[in-house]
């Protein structure tokens, strides 16, 4: 079974961006594994951590997109709070790019997720074109 956590919020400030999870820390340190997947079922990305005994799924949903779009506009890594942990996303902009721009125009993330994703990434799919 896979473990899943949700993020609560992300926070902007002029030299950082952080994102929050409210849920109960895993007993084991956490460390991003640098993968994000699309979940177009429960209209999310998905950021993979490792405990190194377990992966667990990040769920970004819809109400972070507009911090997720103002990530991949920033040079420095956004870091993701877990309780007393806090971890840099490494490979997050990379990650995201690759799935906004396979989703783009492509109904096989189904139409829902698709035109969500094309709206919120709307400013950032262009200045990539």
């Amino acid at each position: 079974m896979r473990k899943l956590v949700e993020v609560e919020k992300g926070t902007i400030t002029e030299n950082q961006i952080q994102f929050s999870i409210l849920a109960n820390e895993p007993f084991e340190a956490v460390e991003a594994a640098g993968k994000m997947l699309a979940d177009s079922d429960e209209c999310a990305f998905v950021y993979v951590v490792d405990t190194g005994t377990e992966y667990i799924y990040v769920h970004f949903k819809q109400h972070t997109w507009s911090v997720l779009a103002e990530a991949l506009k920033r040079t420095e890594v956004p870091l993701l709070q877990w309780g007393e942990q806090i971890m840099p996303l490494s490979a997050f902009q990379e990650e995201m790019w690759l799935l906004i721009e396979n989703i783009e125009g492509n109904d096989n993330y189904g139409e829902v997720f698709r035109t969500a994703v094309e709206e919120v990434f709307q400013e950032a799919l262009a200045s990539r074109s």
